[in-house]
């Protein structure tokens, strides 16, 4: 059998956005993000943030007419992990890599349904080696001083079109456990739920028209949204509708959203 990949935790969400500047006040304003080390270079400016104890890499591209067919959009997703074992498993499962930092490396997203898979060996968390400029904020001021009451990663939902096949590859490629698999009516969709390292990742696919068909016609497969974990939703919910910030269903009839058209053109959830 292949070997599989035993992440330790997701490190961050990788985002494509439009403005570098006005993606990172946005994300100040609204999420109070911590801004903790600045990226720039030739082919894109990147930066680390953080919101709520959930790590984001935004990159806005020089040129952002070669992404402007999807907008801003979510690149994948990067896992603390070994990276000798994460070097086997891409071999084996024959998932080609993009780009190799040594340190680091994504995976190709044709590989990964959709997403690119970055791998690395260090945590952000732990500043270990130390590469941040601002530390992370402590979880006890998310959950008691922030108003949105942010108790950290609940997961990410991945739109696919072959529910099965993704599923899978996942379990073994990124040791994921199935937890269930339901209908969910509202989105016109059909889940399984997996669990990866400490977070839920919801494989979702469309079953009949609705907005993640309507989704998938645009973008195609991909991560499509964060969720964030909140102490009371009916809180965190005040606090946007205090703020006038659009709200829409989330994936989970649970869970609320931020609308991608109040947020930059990403989607971002919210679940107790």
């Amino acid at each position: 059998m292949p070997t599989s990949i035993h992440a330790r935790r997701v490190s961050h969400m990788n985002v494509v956005v439009e403005d570098f500047d006005a993606s990172v006040k946005h994300m100040e304003d609204l999420f109070g993000a911590v801004f903790l080390l600045d990226l720039p270079g030739p082919n894109w400016h990147a930066c680390l943030i953080e919101i709520g104890g959930v790590i984001l890499e935004l990159f806005a591209s020089p040129h952002f007419m070669l992404h402007s067919r999807i907008g801003p959009h979510y690149l994948g997703v990067e896992y603390e992990a070994d990276m000798t074992e994460a070097r086997a498993a891409v071999t084996e499962h024959g998932v080609g890599i993009m780009r190799d930092i040594d340190v680091a490396f994504h995976t190709h997203p044709a590989d990964g349904f959709g997403v690119d898979y970055e791998f690395y060996g260090g945590s952000f968390f732990e500043n270990e080696p130390p590469r941040l400029t601002t530390l992370c904020r402590p979880a006890a001021y998310w959950r008691d001083e922030h108003p949105l009451g942010l108790l950290g990663l609940k997961g990410y939902t991945h739109a696919v079109a072959d529910l099965e096949a993704a599923s899978t590859f996942l379990q073994s490629f990124l040791a994921a456990t199935p937890l269930y698999e339901e209908e969910r009516p509202h989105l016109g969709a059909q889940v399984i739920s997996l669990k990866i390292s400490d977070d839920i990742v919801d494989l979702l696919s469309p079953t009949a028209e609705g907005a993640l068909r309507r989704e998938m016609y645009r973008t195609g497969e991909g991560i499509l949204s964060t969720v964030f974990r909140v102490a009371d939703r009916d809180r965190a919910r005040r606090y946007f509708e205090e703020r006038n910030v659009q709200l829409v269903a989330g994936t989970h009839p649970s869970n609320f959203a931020v609308a991608p058209a109040a947020n930059r053109g990403i989607r971002f959830e919210f679940s107790e």
